[in-house]
């Protein structure tokens, strides 16, 4: 639930996590709190300072840019995998999710471009039809949610973002797989752009 709490950026980078606080929310004792903040911060998701507490982990400039290229790195792998080993099926719940991306920008409503922008992402992880890069694909993109949240609200983004997906959709139905790749790593150069220039 902690970990859901900052994905979903209800608990934001650099805040203090009151240990009593989340105990009593949670109907939990403070020991099942403890070992949630050693969990988590293994993962990263939070920051353990001595004398001082847990904190939701804020990463530096140089730390962010280097996730996101790694994430650029997977996320265009599974691109090219989902170009040469897309099912029917697959076609349809990716253009479906591309669908959705364009009614919620047509609305000009970001919390539904958000959730319809990471279907439309892991459509394409479950395209690529291998388990283990779609596990460590969605740990790193778990891991940088808050900052993925906070460029989509930027002005201008949606639009550029439904530019960049009819491009990334076109090159998989196509099975261009060094298109696919070459498309979704620029994508994510414009996202890991934006997320460092707000960090």
């Amino acid at each position: 639930a902690i970990e859901h709490d900052i994905v979903s950026g209800k608990l934001t980078p650099g805040m203090k996590l009151d240990e009593e606080a989340l105990a009593a929310k949670y109907g939990a004792s403070r020991t099942p709190v403890r070992e949630a903040f050693q969990q988590l911060a293994s993962q990263g998701h939070i920051e353990l300072r001595p004398h001082m507490g847990a904190f939701v982990a804020q990463l530096g400039v140089r730390e962010l840019g280097q996730m996101f290229e790694t994430m650029a790195y997977l996320e265009a792998a599974c691109a090219e995998l989902a170009a040469l080993r897309h099912t029917d099926e697959d076609r349809q719940l990716l253009s479906a999710a591309h669908k959705a991306c364009l009614k919620a920008a047509r609305k000009d409503d970001p919390d539904a471009f958000y959730a319809a922008n990471a279907l439309f992402h892991e459509r394409i992880y479950a395209a690529s039809h291998n388990d283990y890069l779609c596990v460590d694909t969605l740990r790193l993109r778990n891991r940088l949610e808050a900052y993925r949240r906070a460029s989509t609200f930027h002005a201008g983004l949606m639009a550029l973002t439904i530019k960049e997906h009819e491009k990334i959709l076109q090159a998989i139905l196509a099975m261009d797989e060094a298109a696919a790749a070459s498309r979704m790593r620029g994508h994510l150069d414009t996202l890991r752009d934006d997320a460092v220039s707000m960090a």
